[in-house]
This record gives structure tokens, C-alpha cells and sequence, in this order.
């Protein structure tokens, strides 16, 4: 009781920012359509949950299997396998707030703590990203953390603290193998470090947790070996990154095309406010030699420089694992611009509020209408084409697979999709988890085998309208789910549900 008289203050804004979190993520959870790589991770957690022996199948596309395996258990408490695989990345994001939270209060103060979990709690970045089901939120989660205890060792030299580093290390790169960064660059967090007289060994002590603590993570990435295509995460390696050898005498490319891309999306997924919040408190950490916020800011730069150098392609979510950290920054700079503020008459509670307005008003307007009118306005135009507009975006497959189900009630049901692998059929796939309905991948077209299952099935094609417009012949349409217009072309796709009828 002593603890919550001392602290109530803490507790209600802490208790505040929690009920605000979950305020801008749970609410119309599946509003957003399913993206393709949300249906391929989902898809693949059902698969492992119903065939144990297939818990390695992410290998096969050289992924690592961490997140769909911690999926597995929402699958029991949510009936809804999107809203189980997002409600994951919503956790996920929660334990990245509290990394924030605590990692800040650690490298500057209590009060640019609670700055900084607000500006992450209401950051168009974290908001769209912690609603998804992609691996992105969880790598964060991690990295967060990573900091936080890399910083923490290098201050107590303690072996618990080395281990618990290495679970996280190895949890990461479980998660997705681009975090081996975080086990490349760990030795920046000596920047933390202070030579005590009486420890002479002191840097030897720190080699060697270090030492532990690699040991322990790529132990645990080596647990993957198990699997019968580990080669895979190397080999596939090759389709998202530029060898060195690849951008020998075009150093600059694909950097300065990858930094127009940056120049797009901060100021739109951060927005402008908390990007000034950004720099100030950057420039104010630098100013004040503080040097573990020196390491936070590596440790947010490094992978962002390393993604634009060699990534062929680069997406606004292969950046989240950054954010975390920047943000740490822009709470640190609401708290030096407060202290900056004298205006007479002016309360230090209304500075607050007044700060409050200024710098959430955007990023709030963009979750606003994340949740009630999606797409939002402000969004950057790759991702809105992404996850709102082209093929890859999956709208009424819930629908869809429930009609299906009903008419499986009439006979077997056969049904044909446009693509093999991702959005389609897997988005569709997992509705009809264990529903004992066929389901044939083909292109765009409806295939030979398609039409010759109308003689003994009910047979029926789920695609891409502007896809099929051409071929749609002996075709009755059932159901079509409109996306958003192209902002490029003008024109307007939708998912389409085709009953296939016998050629005339």
C-alpha cells in the first residue's frame, strides 16, 4: 500500500497509456483486408498445429518458424484465424511499449519514459504495424529488449543478464533472420562503458558475456538445423539482398532510390511533430554526452543504413525494428522542449496538455481512420497499394469460405483460385481449415481440371476481378467484395467469387 501511495501518480498514467493502447489496436481488428503474408504465416501455423512433424515448413520459403509457432496457442482462444494472428502482433507491440517505457527511463528520465510510450502508443508507424499479423511486431518486441539489456550488462556484469541477453538474441533471429544484425553489432554497447580503478578486468568480464550470450543466441538459431531445409535461409538470402560483389561500381544504388522511400514514409508514418520530437531529442542527447543514448541511436541507424545498402526490396515494416528505439529519442525531446516552454501564467499541467494536442493531432487523425475508414488518408502511396489496392490485398475471403462451407451442405464443393502461394489460395485456406473442401491452385485462368470438375462438383473460382474480366466465360457470379480504387490507374479491382457452370 505504501508503494501505490508513493507512486499513484505513475500508476494512473501508466494504467492510462495501457487502456490506450489496446484502445487503438483491438477495435476492428479484421477491418483491414488480409495481406499475403499474413495468410502464408497464418496458413502455416494451422499446418503445424494439425501435423506436428511439419513445425519447420516456414523453412521451406527460408523463413524462421518463431512466430508461427507462438501463434498456435491464439488459435485456441480466438475462432478467428486473422484476428488470432494479429491479436499475436498486438502483444507483441505491447511488450515493445514496454521496452520503450523501460529502455528510456534507463538512458534518460522517468519523464521522458511516459513521453516516449505515448508517442509510441499513438505513432501511425507501431499502429498500423502492431494490427497485422507479420513478423515485424515481434522482431521489434525483441530488439527493443536486446537494447535494453545489452545497456544493463554492460552496467552490472552480470551473468543472469548475459543469458537473458542470448534467449533474446536467439529469439530474434528465430523470429527473422535479418536480426543477426543486433548480434553483429552488439559490441557498440561499449560506448556504455565506464573503467572502474578497482576492476582491472572489467573489459575481459564484458568480452566474455558477450561471448555467453552469442553462444546462447546462435545456439538456438542452430536448433533450425532440425529442420530438413535449413539451407533455405541462406540460399533465399540471395532474393531480397545485394551481394557485395552485385553493387560493385554502383555503390549508391540501391541506397539513394531506397532513400526517396524513407523521405516518403517518415514523414507520413511518424508524421512531422513526432519527427521533429526525433531530432530535437537527438540533438539534445548529443549536446549532453550521453553516451548509452548514443547506443540506442546506433542501434536504430545501423539497420536502417545496412536495409537501404542492400535490400532489393524494402518496405516500410522491414524499418519497425528501428522505430522502437527513435522513439525513445522523440520522448526525451518532449521533455527538453517542456523544459524549454516559459510562458508566465501558463501552468506546467496546460504546458503538458498544450504539448499533448500538438503533437498527437495527426497521428491521431491517421489512427482514427486506420480503424473506422480504412485506408487512411495519409498513407504512404506503396503501402496503401500493397495492402489496400493490388492482388495482394485479400478482401471477403471470410465471407467467401463461409458461403462455401453452406453449399457444401448441397454436395462436394471444389474451388479454384487465381495464384498458388499467398493471398490466394492461402487467405481463403484458412477459413476452410479442416472443412474437407477442395482447393486448386491455377493462374489467372480457369483451368482445364477446374472445368472438369463441373460434371461431379460443385465447382467455383475465387480471383481478382480485373484479372478474369477477359476470361469469364460459363461463369455466374456469386459474390464480389470491392478494394480501394488504384490511386495509379484509376481503376478499381475487387475479389470475386465465380460458380463455374458447364461449357455450353
Amino acid at each position: 500500500m505504501n508503494f501505490v501511495r508513493n507512486y499513484k501518480i505513475e500508476i494512473v498514467i501508466l494504467l492510462g497509456l495501457i487502456v490506450s493502447y489496446f484502445t487503438l489496436r483491438l477495435p476492428n481488428l479484421t477491418v483491414q483486408p488480409i495481406f499475403a503474408d499474413e495468410a502464408i504465416y497464418i496458413r502455416w501455423a494451422q499446418v503445424i498445429r494439425s501435423e506436428p512433424t511439419l513445425r519447420f515448413l516456414p523453412l521451406s520459403d527460408g523463413k524462421t518458424p518463431l512466430f508461427m509457432w507462438v501463434m498456435i496457442p491464439f488459435f485456441k482462444i480466438i475462432s478467428d484465424p486473422l484476428a488470432a494472428g494479429r491479436f499475436l502482433s498486438v502483444i507483441s507491440g505491447f511488450f515493445t511499449l514496454l521496452g520503450v517505457f523501460f529502455l528510456t527511463q534507463k538512458v534518460f528520465s522517468k519523464q521522458a519514459a511516459f513521453w516516449a510510450s505515448l508517442i509510441y502508443i499513438t505513432s501511425p508507424f507501431t499502429v498500423f504495424f502492431d494490427r497485422m499479423a507479420l513478423v515485424d511486431s515481434l522482431q521489434s518486441a525483441f530488439t527493443v529488449w536486446i537494447i535494453y539489456i545489452a545497456i544493463l550488462l554492460v552496467r552490472k556484469m552480470r551473468l543472469d543478464l548475459a543469458m537473458i541477453l542470448g534467449y533474446l538474441l536467439g529469439g530474434a533471429v528465430l523470429t527473422k533472420t535479418p536480426a543477426i544484425v543486433s548480434i553483429l553489432i552488439l559490441p557498440i554497447s561499449i560506448l556504455g562503458f565506464k573503467k572502474i580503478e578497482t576492476d582491472k578486468y572489467r573489459l575481459i568480464k564484458l568480452i566474455l558475456l558477450w561471448i555467453v550470450a552469442i553462444i546462447i543466441a546462435l545456439g538456438m538459431y542452430n536448433l533450425l538445423r532440425l529442420g530438413p531445409n535449413f539451407h533455405l535461409l541462406s540460399s533465399r538470402n540471395a532474393d531480397y539482398v545485394f551481394s557485395p560483389l552485385e553493387l560493385a561500381g554502383r555503390p549508391l544504388d540501391p541506397f539513394i532510390p531506397h532513400f526517396h522511400d524513407i523521405s516518403d514514409w517518415f514523414p507520413r508514418f511518424f508524421t512531422w511533430p513526432i519527427l521533429i520530437l526525433i531530432a530535437f531529442g537527438t540533438v539534445k542527447m548529443i549536446g549532453e554526452g550521453n553516451r548509452e543514448g548514443w547506443v540506442v541511436a546506433l542501434w536504430a541507424l545501423i539497420p536502417i543504413l545496412l536495409s537501404m545498402a542492400f535490400l532489393k526490396t524494402f518496405t516500410a515494416r522491414y524499418l519497425l525494428t528501428s522505430v522502437a528505439p527513435l522513439l525513445v529519442f522523440a520522448g526525451f525531446g518532449a521533455q527538453k522542449l517542456l523544459q524549454l516552454i516559459k510562458i508566465k501564467q501558463v501552468s506546467q499541467k496546460l504546458k503538458y496538455l498544450m504539448l499533448i494536442l500538438v503533437v498527437m493531432f495527426l497521428p491521431l487523425r491517421f489512427d482514427y481512420q486506420l480503424i473506422k475508414n480504412s485506408p487512411p488518408s495519409d498513407l504512404p502511396k506503396e503501402e496503401k497499394k500493397g495492402y489496400f489496392e493490388d492482388w495482394t490485398a485479400g478482401y471477403g475471403l471470410k465471407e467467401i469460405a463461409q458461403y462455401l462451407i453452406d453449399q457444401k451442405n448441397s454436395g462436394p464443393v471444389v474451388v479454384g483460385t487465381e495464384g498458388y502461394f499467398g493471398t490466394l489460395p492461402d487467405g481463403l485456406y484458412i477459413y476452410l481449415d479442416k472443412s474437407q473442401i477442395s482447393v486448386v491452385g491455377s493462374s489467372a485462368t480457369i483451368s482445364g481440371k477446374l472445368r472438369d470438375s463441373v460434371k461431379d462438383h460443385q465447382t467455383f473460382f475465387v480471383g481478382n476481378k480485373i484479372d478474369l474480366v477477359k476470361g469469364a466465360k460459363d461463369l455466374k457470379l456469386i459474390m464480389e467484395f470491392p478494394k480501394v480504387r488504384s490511386s495509379e490507374t484509376g481503376l478499381q479491382d475487387a475479389t470475386v467469387l465465380y460458380e463455374v457452370l458447364p461449357e455450353r
